[in-house]
């Protein structure tokens, strides 16, 4: 797994993506912050996990479980007050596992109406049965 993070200070976004489902919205809260301030990337990881793992469970059509975090990029932190918008799309559908490509929009509290993308992650997820074990995926 890579993570790394990047400053790109021109990172604004004209638009949210169109070609991705926006499958989940979420505010950091206090409790969420490090000492210095910004919220904690285990925390960020986190919710990439669950918004991850949202078209991959429709498309299954049922239980999956995380693999592989293939990619987790921090690209600017995550303040206090922003309003976190996900977006993921799928990016392969294997036998048993599917690919998903997530990215993360912060809208921050003073700036309404401008994102600035903050994270980007690339996840694995397997299809299990009731046992936990790998099922196969019926391709649509």
């Amino acid at each position: 797994m890579s993570v790394t993070s990047s400053s790109n200070a021109s990172a604004h976004v004209k638009s949210l993506p169109v070609d991705m489902e926006l499958v989940l919205k979420v505010i950091p809260m206090p409790a969420d912050c490090n000492a210095s301030g910004d919220i904690f990337g285990g925390w960020v990881m986190a919710q990439v996990d669950l918004a991850g793992s949202v078209i991959p469970a429709r498309y299954a059509e049922g239980r999956m479980a995380t693999v592989a975090v293939n990619e987790f990029v921090f690209k600017q932190p995550v303040r206090l007050g922003d309003l976190l918008s996900f977006y993921s799309k799928l990016v392969r559908v294997g036998r048993t596992s599917i690919t998903v490509l997530v990215e993360v929009f912060a809208e921050r509290i003073c700036s309404q109406g401008e994102y600035l993308k903050v994270t980007e992650a690339t996840l694995t997820y397997v299809a299990i049965d009731a046992n936990g074990r790998p099922r196969e995926i019926e391709r649509h």
